[in-house]
């Protein structure tokens, strides 16, 4: 994918709409939901993704490859956005989180994991921006901590420190709030 990628960005680098769009529809969902993760709000996430393919439209004609591809770029791009935006405002978490309830469930155990999942979200949202932002990538993204530390334009041994931290503050918080950790893994969405 990484020299489909490439080949695009060339092509996007003359002018190609197409191969903009190509770019597009294969990274800007992704985009869209690290930049939700990040910042809770839908409309500003999209905001984020948007400015972050503007970015790779401007900078095609002068591109270089790296070792993580357009791909990583743009999450790289994306996850500044999120942290610019963070530091300009205090980030608040509404509760509401995605929802994904088994059907089979009862009733109770559908509005506990309802309920769950706003704690966990609203824990997540209440984490420094460069902690959560290395439990997103890591956790909800999937990225290696090599990657999560690309992106983030750190060491990897900064990142494990971050998600270290991040993970002490969520238990601590959860548990204030009386969570157990099986009750968190249930509720992750």
């Amino acid at each position: 994918m990484l020299d489909d990628d490439h080949s695009l960005v060339l092509r996007v680098a003359r002018g190609d709409e197409a191969a903009f769009a190509g770019l597009l529809g294969r990274h800007g969902p992704v985009m869209v939901r690290l930049a939700y993760r990040m910042l809770g709000d839908r409309a500003e996430a999209e905001d984020v993704a948007q400015e972050a393919f503007l970015r790779l439209w401007r900078k095609a004609p002068t591109w270089r490859d790296g070792p993580s591809g357009p791909g990583g770029w743009l999450q790289r791009v994306t996850m500044n956005l999120c942290l610019d935006r963070l530091r300009r405002r205090r980030f608040v978490v509404d509760g509401a989180a995605p929802e994904q309830v088994d059907p089979a469930a009862s009733t109770i155990d559908q509005q506990s994991l309802i309920e769950a999942r706003a704690q966990v979200a609203a824990a997540v949202g209440g984490l420094p921006a460069r902690q959560r932002a290395a439990l997103v990538l890591c956790y909800y993204e999937e990225r290696s901590n090599a990657e999560a530390a690309a992106i983030l334009g750190m060491s990897v041994s900064a990142v494990e420190s971050l998600l270290a931290r991040a993970r002490r503050a969520l238990r601590s918080i959860l548990r204030a709030q009386g969570l157990e950790t099986r009750d968190v893994m249930e509720a992750q969405p």
